[in-house]
Protein backbone atom coordinates (compact mmCIF):
# COMPACT_ATOMS: atom_id res chain seq x y z
CA UNK A 1 0.00 0.00 0.00
CA UNK A 2 1.52 3.65 -0.98
CA UNK A 3 2.09 5.75 2.21
CA UNK A 4 0.40 9.08 1.12
CA UNK A 5 1.60 10.83 4.57
CA UNK A 6 4.52 13.09 3.54
CA UNK A 7 0.86 14.87 0.99
CA UNK A 8 -0.34 17.61 3.59
CA UNK A 9 -3.75 17.41 1.72
CA UNK A 10 -4.31 13.77 2.89
CA UNK A 11 -4.59 15.09 6.33
CA UNK A 12 -7.33 17.06 5.70
CA UNK A 13 -8.63 14.43 2.82
CA UNK A 14 -7.98 11.38 4.50
CA UNK A 15 -7.71 8.42 1.64
CA UNK A 16 -9.94 5.67 2.25
CA UNK A 17 -8.22 3.60 -0.08
CA UNK A 18 -4.42 4.33 -0.23
CA UNK A 19 -3.97 2.59 -3.84
CA UNK A 20 -6.47 5.05 -5.29
CA UNK A 21 -6.82 7.72 -7.16
CA UNK A 22 -7.68 10.74 -5.05
CA UNK A 23 -9.84 12.89 -6.72
CA UNK A 24 -9.98 16.88 -5.08
CA UNK A 25 -12.87 18.56 -6.44
CA UNK A 26 -16.87 19.60 -6.28
CA UNK A 27 -19.45 19.35 -9.37
CA UNK A 28 -18.44 22.59 -11.34
CA UNK A 29 -18.46 21.99 -15.28
CA UNK A 30 -14.06 21.93 -14.45
CA UNK A 31 -14.95 19.76 -11.56
CA UNK A 32 -17.16 17.16 -13.51
CA UNK A 33 -14.51 16.13 -16.30
CA UNK A 34 -12.63 15.02 -13.95
CA UNK A 35 -15.03 12.41 -12.09
CA UNK A 36 -16.71 11.65 -15.44
CA UNK A 37 -13.41 10.71 -16.72
CA UNK A 38 -12.76 8.14 -13.81
CA UNK A 39 -16.38 6.94 -14.46
CA UNK A 40 -15.59 6.37 -18.37
CA UNK A 41 -12.72 4.72 -17.32
CA UNK A 42 -13.28 2.63 -14.38
CA UNK A 43 -9.95 3.39 -12.48
CA UNK A 44 -10.57 3.04 -8.66
CA UNK A 45 -10.94 6.58 -6.88
CA UNK A 46 -11.72 8.12 -3.83
CA UNK A 47 -13.98 11.46 -4.15
CA UNK A 48 -13.28 14.21 -1.64
CA UNK A 49 -15.23 16.82 -1.62
CA UNK A 50 -13.49 20.54 -1.66
CA UNK A 51 -16.06 23.58 -2.01
CA UNK A 52 -15.55 26.54 -3.43
CA UNK A 53 -15.51 28.61 -0.33
CA UNK A 54 -12.23 29.83 0.57
CA UNK A 55 -11.77 27.72 3.57
CA UNK A 56 -11.41 24.27 1.04
CA UNK A 57 -9.69 25.83 -2.00
CA UNK A 58 -7.45 28.92 -0.28
CA UNK A 59 -6.86 26.18 2.71
CA UNK A 60 -3.14 25.21 3.03
CA UNK A 61 -3.77 21.50 2.80
CA UNK A 62 -5.70 21.86 -0.66
CA UNK A 63 -2.63 24.37 -1.96
CA UNK A 64 0.13 22.22 -0.76
CA UNK A 65 -1.39 20.16 -3.79
CA UNK A 66 -2.43 23.13 -6.09
CA UNK A 67 -1.10 25.74 -5.61
CA UNK A 68 -3.52 27.84 -7.86
CA UNK A 69 -6.32 27.20 -5.13
CA UNK A 70 -8.39 25.53 -7.81
CA UNK A 71 -10.67 22.56 -8.31
CA UNK A 72 -9.73 19.73 -9.61
CA UNK A 73 -6.92 18.02 -8.71
CA UNK A 74 -5.42 14.58 -8.56
CA UNK A 75 -3.52 12.15 -6.14
CA UNK A 76 -2.37 9.05 -8.08
CA UNK A 77 -0.92 6.83 -5.41
CA UNK A 78 0.34 4.74 -8.40
CA UNK A 79 2.10 6.97 -11.27
CA UNK A 80 3.92 5.88 -14.20
CA UNK A 81 7.20 5.21 -12.28
CA UNK A 82 5.67 3.90 -9.29
CA UNK A 83 5.46 6.95 -7.53
CA UNK A 84 2.60 9.18 -6.12
CA UNK A 85 1.80 11.92 -9.02
CA UNK A 86 0.11 14.88 -7.57
CA UNK A 87 -1.82 17.21 -10.53
CA UNK A 88 -4.16 20.16 -11.05
CA UNK A 89 -5.77 22.27 -13.88
CA UNK A 90 -8.21 19.58 -15.82
CA UNK A 91 -6.92 19.88 -18.70
CA UNK A 92 -3.76 18.39 -17.88
CA UNK A 93 -5.51 15.81 -15.55
CA UNK A 94 -7.54 14.73 -18.33
CA UNK A 95 -4.88 13.78 -20.56
CA UNK A 96 -2.72 12.22 -17.60
CA UNK A 97 -5.65 9.77 -16.87
CA UNK A 98 -6.30 9.21 -20.90
CA UNK A 99 -2.48 7.92 -20.73
CA UNK A 100 -3.01 6.10 -17.68
CA UNK A 101 -6.06 4.25 -18.31
CA UNK A 102 -4.96 4.19 -22.27
CA UNK A 103 -8.28 4.90 -23.50
CA UNK A 104 -9.84 8.51 -25.02
CA UNK A 105 -7.35 10.16 -26.76
CA UNK A 106 -7.64 9.39 -30.14
CA UNK A 107 -7.30 6.11 -32.47
CA UNK A 108 -3.86 7.06 -33.51
CA UNK A 109 -1.45 10.30 -33.59
CA UNK A 110 -3.28 12.30 -36.43
CA UNK A 111 -6.58 11.87 -34.03
CA UNK A 112 -4.78 12.52 -30.45
CA UNK A 113 -3.38 15.82 -32.37
CA UNK A 114 -7.36 17.08 -32.93
CA UNK A 115 -8.45 15.59 -29.45
CA UNK A 116 -5.82 17.83 -27.95
CA UNK A 117 -6.60 20.85 -30.17
CA UNK A 118 -10.37 20.30 -29.09
CA UNK A 119 -9.21 20.08 -25.66
CA UNK A 120 -7.01 22.96 -25.66
CA UNK A 121 -9.79 25.03 -27.18
CA UNK A 122 -12.36 24.35 -24.92
CA UNK A 123 -10.05 25.44 -21.93
CA UNK A 124 -8.46 28.98 -23.44
CA UNK A 125 -11.98 29.74 -24.99
CA UNK A 126 -15.49 28.56 -24.03
CA UNK A 127 -14.56 27.76 -20.32
CA UNK A 128 -13.22 31.16 -19.43
CA UNK A 129 -15.70 32.76 -22.05
CA UNK A 130 -18.74 31.19 -20.84
CA UNK A 131 -17.58 31.84 -16.76
CA UNK A 132 -17.15 35.09 -17.61
CA UNK A 133 -20.81 35.27 -19.27
CA UNK A 134 -21.95 33.48 -16.24
CA UNK A 135 -20.57 35.77 -13.50
CA UNK A 136 -22.05 39.04 -15.34
CA UNK A 137 -25.11 37.12 -15.90
CA UNK A 138 -25.74 35.31 -12.17
CA UNK A 139 -22.88 36.24 -10.55
CA UNK A 140 -21.81 39.42 -9.00
CA UNK A 141 -21.45 41.72 -12.27
CA UNK A 142 -25.38 41.62 -12.23
CA UNK A 143 -24.53 44.87 -11.01
CA UNK A 144 -22.57 46.54 -13.41
CA UNK A 145 -24.93 49.11 -15.12
CA UNK A 146 -23.17 49.23 -18.18
CA UNK A 147 -24.18 46.85 -20.91
CA UNK A 148 -21.53 46.55 -22.64
CA UNK A 149 -19.50 43.75 -20.49
CA UNK A 150 -22.53 41.91 -21.01
CA UNK A 151 -23.04 41.86 -24.59
CA UNK A 152 -19.03 41.72 -25.34
CA UNK A 153 -19.44 38.51 -23.07
CA UNK A 154 -22.68 37.35 -24.81
CA UNK A 155 -20.99 37.72 -28.14
CA UNK A 156 -18.01 36.14 -27.34
CA UNK A 157 -19.51 32.63 -26.41
CA UNK A 158 -21.89 33.18 -29.32
CA UNK A 159 -18.99 33.02 -31.75
CA UNK A 160 -17.54 29.98 -29.85
CA UNK A 161 -20.61 27.90 -29.98
CA UNK A 162 -20.98 28.61 -33.87
CA UNK A 163 -17.50 27.05 -33.63
CA UNK A 164 -18.60 23.92 -32.01
CA UNK A 165 -21.68 23.83 -33.90
CA UNK A 166 -20.37 23.91 -37.35
CA UNK A 167 -17.53 21.19 -36.03
CA UNK A 168 -20.50 19.40 -34.83
CA UNK A 169 -22.16 18.64 -38.15
CA UNK A 170 -22.55 15.40 -39.36
CA UNK A 171 -20.66 14.03 -36.58
CA UNK A 172 -21.46 12.29 -33.08
CA UNK A 173 -18.46 13.36 -31.43
CA UNK A 174 -16.16 16.19 -31.75
CA UNK A 175 -12.44 14.86 -32.86
CA UNK A 176 -13.31 11.13 -34.22
CA UNK A 177 -14.31 8.56 -31.59
CA UNK A 178 -15.81 9.94 -27.64
CA UNK A 179 -12.59 11.37 -26.08
CA UNK A 180 -11.28 13.61 -23.25
CA UNK A 181 -12.32 16.89 -25.30
CA UNK A 182 -16.02 15.81 -25.03
CA UNK A 183 -15.69 15.30 -21.44
CA UNK A 184 -13.83 18.80 -21.39
CA UNK A 185 -16.69 20.37 -23.73
CA UNK A 186 -20.01 19.30 -23.16
CA UNK A 187 -20.21 20.02 -19.05
CA UNK A 188 -19.49 23.74 -20.08
CA UNK A 189 -22.80 23.71 -22.64
CA UNK A 190 -24.60 22.42 -19.56
CA UNK A 191 -22.83 24.93 -17.52
CA UNK A 192 -24.44 28.16 -20.03
CA UNK A 193 -28.01 26.66 -18.11
CA UNK A 194 -26.92 26.52 -14.50
CA UNK A 195 -25.54 30.41 -15.11
CA UNK A 196 -29.19 31.04 -16.86
CA UNK A 197 -27.18 32.11 -19.94
CA UNK A 198 -28.34 30.13 -23.00
CA UNK A 199 -31.17 32.76 -24.00
CA UNK A 200 -28.39 35.04 -24.39
CA UNK A 201 -25.92 33.48 -26.14
CA UNK A 202 -28.43 31.98 -28.98
CA UNK A 203 -28.69 28.46 -27.54
CA UNK A 204 -31.70 28.00 -29.50
CA UNK A 205 -30.11 29.22 -33.26
CA UNK A 206 -27.14 26.36 -32.71
CA UNK A 207 -28.40 22.68 -33.98
CA UNK A 208 -26.20 20.14 -33.24
CA UNK A 209 -25.15 21.24 -29.78
CA UNK A 210 -28.60 20.22 -27.54
CA UNK A 211 -28.38 16.61 -29.80
CA UNK A 212 -24.67 16.41 -28.73
CA UNK A 213 -25.16 17.51 -24.88
CA UNK A 214 -28.19 15.14 -24.83
CA UNK A 215 -25.79 11.62 -26.20
CA UNK A 216 -23.13 13.15 -23.91
CA UNK A 217 -25.57 13.57 -20.66
CA UNK A 218 -27.30 9.99 -21.84
CA UNK A 219 -23.89 7.72 -21.43
CA UNK A 220 -24.27 5.64 -17.97
CA UNK A 221 -20.47 7.03 -17.05
CA UNK A 222 -21.40 10.76 -17.26
CA UNK A 223 -24.57 10.29 -14.95
CA UNK A 224 -22.60 8.02 -12.16
CA UNK A 225 -19.54 11.33 -12.40
CA UNK A 226 -21.85 14.04 -12.64
CA UNK A 227 -22.33 14.83 -8.86
CA UNK A 228 -19.21 13.33 -7.58
CA UNK A 229 -18.59 14.17 -4.89
CA UNK A 230 -21.69 15.49 -4.03
CA UNK A 231 -22.49 19.42 -3.47
CA UNK A 232 -23.70 18.31 0.01
CA UNK A 233 -21.94 16.51 2.60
Amino acid sequence: MTDLSAFPITRRWPPRRADAVQLYGFPTPNGRKVAIMLEETGLPYDAHRVTLDPADVKSEAFTSLNPNGRIPAILDPTGPDGRPVALFESGAILLYLGEKAGRFLGRDAAERAHVTAWLMWQMGGLGPATGRLGWLVRGAGRAVADPRPRRHAADEVRRLLGVLDGALEGRAWIAGDYSVADMAIAPWLDGLEMYGAREIAGWDGFANLAPYLHRFRARPAVARGWDVPPRAG
